[in-house]
């Protein structure tokens, strides 16, 4: 019997025999997840935690970019409409049913409140209502997981690097669910600043996407934009200098009537914040003697960041992970793949479980 056959084997008979049935069987383990902790409505069937049967995602960016940002209302709103339709989605396309599923797993914070609520409630009531297991799950948590989806040969421990839109995380992942952050941003995250400055150089929303597409055309080294580093937590990020940096390049051309190059400022701006996560998360590796390094969150889709931290690995010897931009972005299968292991280490959440914006990770 297979290492992860004897884990799963003893799971059910722990879970069995507290239903009465003193027996030892394998079983596969199916989780609905469910994703609602910004714009993106998400519903996902995980089988045994590396397996993604379905994975549906509504997004809301075509209507969020015409305000330049995402507005919570309105995502809190479209959550509510599409929600039921993307979990019978997800369930048709797994070709399963809820009477399947073994236990829920819900995104209930960090994110927007409003938001959070509208998955929180559904996944509640799906299993109140199949007197299943409701487990909830930390947003980055997850992301760190979308990495087990393709790469089946990763386990803990691992270092990754999460950057997205409102996080930006070097954590140490010393087993399945157990954390240790190195270092976070003091102020904007990494996502956050790409949004404001491609707003700032006319761009629009969401930023991300356009100024890696328009830095492709640009001169990284074109404008020198300052790299901040923090003496007292050298693993610690600050991205609000470099954004301040690159608007007061645009304001300063535009009072002399000077014209800049807008593919310059994108490819300029985007070295500067890749060299400072790079930079830190190598510090670490030759700190901790890492040799496996993962990056997660939608940032981790860029493929420049991508390019250029398998580059640096590779130089140290580091064996290099990432999940495909499908998985980076906001999803449920990874939410699902972080519920299954909680499952497994028995987590169980009851029905006062409810939305925590704030959510820090490794808090339960």
């Amino acid at each position: 019997m297979q290492k992860q056959e004897k884990t799963v084997c003893q799971w059910n008979w722990i879970s069995r025999k507290v239903k009465g049935v003193d027996m030892c069987e394998t079983k596969d383990v199916l989780i609905l997840a469910i994703e609602s902790s910004c714009d993106e409505t998400a519903a996902a069937v995980i089988k045994n935690g590396r397996e993604v049967l379905s994975n549906i995602i509504s997004s809301q960016i075509d209507i969020h970019k015409l305000y330049g940002g995402v507005v919570p209302e309105i995502a809190s709103r479209k959550h509510i409409e599409k929600i039921n339709q993307v979990i019978e989605e997800a369930l048709k396309e797994a070709e399963t049913t809820l009477d399947d599923i073994d236990a829920v797993g819900v995104t209930y914070g960090p994110g927007l409140v409003g938001a959070l609520l509208v998955g929180v409630a559904e996944a509640k009531a799906i299993a109140y209502a199949k007197n299943i297991p409701l487990i909830g799950v930390h947003h980055i948590e997850g992301h760190i997981s979308a990495n087990y989806i393709e790469n089946k040969d990763l386990e803990p421990p691992f270092s990754c690097l999460v950057v997205s839109g409102g996080h930006t995380h070097l954590v140490r992942v010393k087993g399945y669910g157990e954390y240790e952050i190195l270092g976070r941003t003091r102020d904007d995250a990494a996502g956050e600043a790409f949004d404001k400055v491609a707003r700032a150089v006319g761009l629009g929303y969401p930023g991300g996407p356009k100024i890696e597409k328009l830095s492709k055309e640009g001169n990284p080294y074109a404008i020198a934009f300052p790299k901040a580093r923090i003496a007292d937590s050298p693993y610690d990020f600050s991205f609000s200098g470099v954004k301040s940096a690159v608007l007061n390049y645009i304001n300063g051309c535009q009072m002399k009537g000077e014209p800049y190059n807008q593919a310059d400022i994108a490819a300029s701006f985007q070295k500067a914040v890749i060299d400072v996560l790079i930079e830190n998360a190598m510090h670490a590796a030759d700190e901790f003697g890492m040799d496996k390094f993962a990056i997660a969150g939608g940032v981790a889709s860029n493929s420049t960041l991508r390019n250029a931290m398998k580059e640096a690995c590779e130089k140290k010897g580091i064996r290099f992970f990432y999940p495909s931009p499908v998985y980076c972005t906001d999803n449920a299968a990874m939410i699902g793949v972080a519920a299954y292991y909680e499952y497994r280490k028995g987590t169980r959440h009851g029905w006062d479980l409810n939305a925590v914006p704030n959510l820090k990770l490794g808090e339960r």
